[in-house]
């Protein structure tokens, strides 16, 4: 075989990985060297009585990177141990930060945790041994900080920020891991490919490797996405058997998503209710940047939920677009993000047979006796910063039995298909589902998803699809 005839060593082609991703490591570490000092702005504003500990730590954590910097050549280390060196630091500094603050502040916080190691995951490029060296020091640090000094509940703890920050790093780690073998195998084929012209076989079964590694990455986030969807045993214990999901991704990793949990209301005034609380979702784009938006609905609606203030799916909907408008911006600075969502939310009283509903673009359908009454959203994306911040209105229906609710985006009806090979439309995608509404849950999803895929044809699918049905 020519990949036997014509081999690179692998500590050569270490070092032209090392040489061709140099230039990068010094990037990444002055660019943690500034960025470390310059978030102590934040500090100020968000818990001014640290602020000397906060400052100490990052100037502390900054000075002793750039001394490890200077003199990198008398203590025989490269600019990939300085990278680590200010990694570990800030990821100190994070648990200690985290260690001292109030569970408001700590979810708030959970972001810039998270951000170092989405950016250590497309930055650097480290052997395993130093990832695995940061994740234990980023565990160790946190769990005595949190002994030391933490206020909260280890519940608390956990859900409000440690469990997502231990998952991303862990993906992060993974993807560090598959990025270095890609581009090491890269480096690997350019150099065979530059000794002989023979090797265009090898390549094509490189970049067959590549592809497999690249889906096997996807196939990985794909995993953890639908772990963040409500499980099939939390709906059934909602709804019994009568509802259904129709979920299609367009790509391995969808930009819809759906979501519920049950929550006790506290308003100031009257009885508290429990409430099943349903959404559906369509983040700009799809694939990995519409799955990554998701993530960012899904962990807003779960703190909406926990919050004492918030009562109503209009309040919630106004909370998220707070937050999904200051993270996207405030992570990136003067440069402003358009991305956001489209988005239903309805909040079923099954004891009293009352709903009520909030829409971002959105709408909510409700059929009553194959008559169809659609519950209109307000024209505002969530995110969308083009015009003026409105609140969101409120509107609740009694519901009788047998009273059928759909929450749904738009990619079923923009699907191209049929005869002319043209979209097949909302005002069919209604009469679908005034059709089929008498019948079981089970015999309306396969109703609309064989209308779908007869459609649909041979031509590719146009967007993510995401249907909830609910029979009352």
């Amino acid at each position: 075989m020519l990949t036997d005839e014509i081999t690179i060593p692998n500590h050569v082609v270490k070092e032209h990985v090392y040489k061709t991703t140099e230039r990068a490591h010094y990037i990444a570490f002055w660019v943690g060297i500034v960025f470390n000092i310059l978030w102590f702005v934040s500090d100020y504003f968000v818990l001014p009585a640290y602020i000397l500990p906060f400052l100490g730590f990052r100037l502390g954590v900054s000075f002793l990177s750039l001394i490890a910097y200077l003199v990198r050549k008398q203590l025989q280390i490269d600019i990939y141990t300085c990278v680590f060196i200010i990694a570990a630091g800030i990821s100190i500094q994070n648990a200690y930060m985290w260690s001292v603050m109030d569970l408001p502040h700590m979810q708030l916080h959970t972001f810039a945790y998270v951000a170092l190691f989405i950016g250590v995951g497309m930055l650097v490029l480290w052997d395993f041994k130093l990832l695995i060296y940061l994740l234990i020091i980023t565990i160790i640090s946190n769990i005595s900080f949190y002994l030391i000094n933490s206020p909260l509940s280890i519940g608390q703890f956990l859900t409000n920020g440690a469990l997502l920050m231990l998952s991303v790093s862990i993906f992060c780690v993974y993807l560090v891991i598959n990025r270095y073998r890609l581009i090491f195998n890269e480096v690997k084929s350019r150099l065979e490919l530059e000794q002989s012209k023979k090797l265009i076989e090898f390549q094509k079964e490189q970049v067959d490797e590549k592809n497999a590694e690249i889906l096997s990455s996807l196939r990985y986030a794909k995993r953890l996405q639908e772990a963040l969807l409500p499980p099939k045993n939390l709906l059934d214990s909602f709804f019994n058997t009568n509802y259904f999901i129709l979920y299609k991704p367009r790509d391995i990793v969808s930009g819809d998503f759906y979501w519920a949990r049950k929550i006790i209301t506290t308003p100031k005034h009257g009885e508290a209710k429990e409430y099943i609380l349903i959404a559906v979702a369509d983040c700009t784009g799809h694939g990995v940047p519409g799955a990554f938006m998701s993530l960012l609905g899904s962990n807003f609606l779960h703190q909406s939920a926990s919050e004492k203030d918030i009562n109503s799916p209009a309040e919630a909907l106004d909370f998220l677009n707070r937050k999904i408008i200051t993270r996207l911006n405030n992570s990136y600075g003067d440069d402003q993000i358009r991305d956001g969502m489209d988005i239903s939310l309805i909040a079923i009283d099954i004891q009293n047979k009352q709903l009520a509903f909030s829409g971002a673009n959105n709408p909510v359908y409700m059929i009553r006796e194959k008559k169809l009454e659609v519950l209109k959203p307000n024209k505002q994306a969530i995110g969308n910063l083009n015009n003026d911040i409105l609140p969101y209105s409120n509107t609740t229906r009694q519901l009788e039995e047998n009273d059928c609710i759909y929450l749904f985006t738009d990619g079923y009806s923009d699907q191209f298909g049929g005869p002319k090979g043209k979209k097949l439309m909302r005002k069919m995608f209604e009469e679908i589902l005034i059709e089929s509404s008498d019948k079981n849950t089970n015999e309306q999803k396969l109703s609309l998803e064989t209308i779908f895929n007869e459609w649909k044809g041979t031509l590719e699918q146009v967007d993510d699809v995401c249907v909830f049905g609910i029979r009352i």
